[in-house]
């Protein structure tokens, strides 16, 4: 089989010539945009350990680097890979979709464009496969934009294997939902994706959490605790929309599944009061904050003492809330305060005293 899959949407035809002798068993699908700096290594990762019944679908949104160039000549070179350049982006969530929608696995592992699978990822995954699962979720460890330095030795914070049926929704959804705001962690069931709803999820820029928590949510799971990926942080795309990405649009997410008790929804995303104003401390402290992103993100989203402390926060001096949560972080030690002092080294608000918090914490 030739690996170079052409969409011609004006058209409406595929370009290919694609056939497999038995259905592969896990499809890793990968939706890209302008990332031909990373990507390269990101299929390095997996095709230095690609087995049989694998296939790799990488779905290029219209992507004006040279990302074609890149990926194409992969796809000259490995048969298992294909490649579809799209004549127009329909965003993460859609181009996603459309990656499982081409792909032929009978599962599908929504991997990302600039993280690295850890060497027997794929085969770990295929052990998993035979459980009878609809979802695997896999973990991961988090490192810096140049992999150099260790954030967080694993995304969800489980010491063994977990499985999951009939009953244990809300188990899976508390326990796992903040892990799997990371699409690389979801491997799913490509039959199971294709029957839900997806398009009411395109925009949230989650659609996998959509799928997998609708009504009625997926019942049969297992999570591997090792982690197999690692994520590349602070690199993603949506970075400089961080504010409403984490604010308004997650929160929002996560508080609409209909299925899952309110105090299981605050365990994965407490909404208002403090933690919302912890998290725009946070924020200001990486200059991302300021009293324009109030007025056009928070102001109509929010009411009473809250609104007021929020425009408060916009106001504080950014080198004040930055000493504060520097020293918070070194004092603390706590988990994600490495992952916070990368933030604010990279965020261009450094000063001595955000240097010594991270040499404190072991980031520089």
């Amino acid at each position: 089989m030739t690996g170079i899959c052409l969409q011609n949407t004006m058209e409406n035809k595929f370009e290919q010539t694609c056939n497999f002798a038995v259905q592969p068993k896990l499809s890793i699908c990968i939706a890209t945009y302008n990332r031909s700096a990373f990507i390269a290594e990101t299929l390095d990762s997996i095709l230095s350990q690609l087995a049989e019944g694998v296939e790799i679908v990488v779905v290029d949104g219209a992507s004006p680097d040279n990302t074609q160039e890149v990926v194409a000549g992969y796809a000259s070179r490995y048969p298992a890979l294909r490649y579809y350049r799209e004549m127009e982006n329909s965003g993460v969530d859609g181009d996603y979709d459309k990656a499982v929608s081409y792909a032929t696995g009978e599962y599908c592992w929504l991997m990302t464009d600039d993280d690295l699978l850890r060497p027997g990822a794929v085969g770990r995954v295929l052990e998993k496969l035979d459980g009878g699962n609809d979802l695997v979720v896999v973990n991961a460890e988090i490192k810096n934009a140049d992999f150099s330095v260790m954030l967080d030795e694993k995304l969800i914070n489980i010491k063994f294997d977990r499985e999951y049926r009939s009953g244990d929704e809300e188990s899976l959804f508390v326990e796992t939902t903040q892990g799997l705001s990371f699409i690389g962690c979801v491997v799913i069931r490509r039959d199971v994706w294709l029957a839900r709803d997806r398009k009411s999820y395109y925009g949230s820029l989650f659609v996998h959490v959509g799928v997998i928590f609708q009504h009625l949510p997926i019942a049969r799971a297992a999570v591997i605790a090792e982690p197999l990926i690692t994520i590349r942080y602070g690199n993603a795309m949506w970075t400089p929309r961080g504010l409403d990405i984490w604010i308004i649009k997650w929160p929002g997410l996560v508080w609409s599944f209909a299925d899952f008790s309110d105090q299981a929804k605050s365990l994965v995303c407490p909404r208002g009061g403090w933690p919302l104003l912890k998290r725009l401390m946070f924020y200001r402290a990486t200059g991302a904050y300021t009293i324009k992103a109030y007025d056009d993100i928070l102001r109509t989203n929010i009411s009473g003492l809250t609104r007021y402390a929020s425009k408060f926060v916009a106001t504080v001096p950014v080198t004040l809330v930055s000493t504060i949560a520097s020293i918070y972080c070194a004092v603390s030690g706590g988990r994600g305060a490495r992952m916070i002092m990368n933030s604010l080294l990279s965020g261009g608000r450094a000063n001595f005293i955000t240097r010594w918090a991270a040499r404190t914490v072991g980031i520089i």
